[in-house]
């Protein structure tokens, strides 16, 4: 990786690559990598719009992953963020009703994620 990391997300893409995002090396990050088993190799994947550690990252089934929560450099984190692999872009994704951290986000069965628990 350019940058190592702890508390950051991992998410299994459908191309067979790995996403990265986000955590922390010192300092919050906002890079994203991207890990390919193929050929071994580590890529970027651009920035988050909002550096974050203790976020969560969902699949979707449209293949966008969904970065929602956290913590940030002014607390708790009320945004979310879409990062789409085909473009390998960023873009906003909203506000969460409630800010968490260290939370759960579960895809359902309707297309809808279910953020529970966090602090």
């Amino acid at each position: 990786m350019a940058s190592s990391r702890t508390e950051a997300s991992s998410t299994l893409l459908g191309n067979g690559k790995v996403l990265v995002a986000g955590g922390l090396n010192g300092l919050i990050v906002s890079g994203t990598e991207l890990y390919d088993p193929v050929s071994n190799s580590w890529s970027s994947a651009g920035n988050l719009t909002t550096a974050r550690y203790q976020h969560t990252a969902t699949m979707l089934a449209s293949g966008k992953v969904l970065v929602v929560g956290g913590v940030g450099s002014a607390g708790v984190v009320m945004t979310a963020e879409l990062y789409d692999p085909a473009s390998n872009t960023w873009s906003d994704a909203g506000s969460n009703v409630i800010g968490r951290r260290a939370h759960t986000a579960t895809l359902l069965p309707s297309g809808k994620v279910l953020v529970v628990g966090g602090a």
